[in-house]
This record gives C-alpha cells, structure tokens and sequence, in this order.
C-alpha cells in the first residue's frame, strides 16, 4: 500500500526539480549572453584604434626647406598600414562572428579558428609596432654607424605623427594578447582534461 505523505512529497521533489531546471538553464543562456557581449566589444576595439593608427600614418607626411617626408618612404611605416588594414577588418569580421549565437556542432571548429587567427594577428600587429618603433628611436637618436641622421631635427610634425601611430599599435597588441587569452580558454575548455593513470613498477 503506497503511503499518500511519500506520494505528495515526491510530487512536490519533483515538482521543484523541473522549476529549477529553466531557471539554471536561464541563468546559463544569460552568462553566455554577456561574455559574448563582452568578447564583443573587446574585438571592436582593437578596430578601431587600428584605423586610428592607420590614418594618422596615411597623413604622416611633411614638406619644409629641407626637403619631403613621407611614410611611404620607410619600409617599416608601411608596413604598419598594411597591417593595421588587415586588423580592422579582421577585428570587425570576427566581432561579427562572436556576436551570433553559435550552434553546438559548430562551435569547437569556431574555437579553432578564433584560437589560430587571434595567435596570426597578434604576431603581425607585433611585428609592425616592433620595427617602427626602431625606426622613431634612429629618427630621433640617429645612428652614425649606419649613417643615419637625427630626422626629427628638422621633420618634428612627421617623427611625433609615426610615434602616435606606434603607441596606438602597441596598445592594439595589448587587446590581441587578451583575445588570445580568451580565445585558448574558449577553445582548451571545450575538452576533457587528461586522466592521469597510476604507472606501477
């Protein structure tokens, strides 16, 4: 004979469990909301101080008596652009990417490719505040064994305009090294940690 107490108890454990289920999914469904809000615009940003840079290096040139200087005539200057370039509009594209809901089948390929991209960028935008920041340390230092001249005597507008540019390069290098960090725990999360087994002699 069922005792009916045990059966109204049950009814109610039972009860409770499926309240909770939708509001613990809920809760679920909005902190994934807000982190993909938040990697974002953590992407957005990156873009747009790349097109800062990127402008303020496509306007770096100067004309005085002593002659024209262009960033297009420095290797390292225009490097940077086309850098900066191709971080704009990677940095808008996968600000796309994250901003839609991903689907579970997809999602590790997604991880992979954010994981692999966000690595490439970070190295490239790396490269290009690298080596113009040699080239604004000879401008204003110069170097007699390579016989380079102190050019920011006499062109101060273009050497503090291509000093601009690297500072806003670096810190878009700064946004890329935490998007590779994000990116690595997305990707690394998404598998099972090793099982470690007891090796007997």
């Amino acid at each position: 004979m069922v005792n009916p107490p045990a059966m109204e108890g049950k009814r109610m454990k039972d009860n409770a469990q499926m309240e909770m289920g939708p509001t613990k999914d809920g809760e679920d469904e909005k902190g994934s909301s807000t982190m993909r809000t938040a990697e974002t615009l953590l992407r957005i940003l990156p873009m747009a101080l790349c097109v800062v840079a990127l402008v303020i290096m496509l306007k770096d040139s100067q004309t005085n008596e002593f002659g024209s200087l262009s960033y297009s005539d420095i290797g390292a200057f225009r490097y940077l652009v086309h850098a900066s370039g191709i971080c704009a509009g990677y940095s808008l594209l996968s600000a796309v990417v994250a901003a839609v809901p991903k689907r579970s089948t997809m999602s590790r390929l997604r991880a992979w490719t954010f994981f692999v991209l966000d690595q490439l960028l970070t190295y490239i935008i790396l490269a290009a505040g690298a080596i113009s920041t040699e080239v604004v340390y000879l401008a204003y230092k110069g170097d007699a064994a390579i016989t380079w001249s102190q050019t920011c005597g006499s062109f101060g507008g273009f050497c503090r305009r291509a000093t601009a540019s690297t500072a806003i390069t670096f810190i878009v290098t700064l946004c890329y090294a935490g998007l590779t960090l994000i990116s690595a725990y997305r990707l690394f999360s998404k598998y099972d940690a090793p099982v470690a087994y007891n090796v007997r002699d």
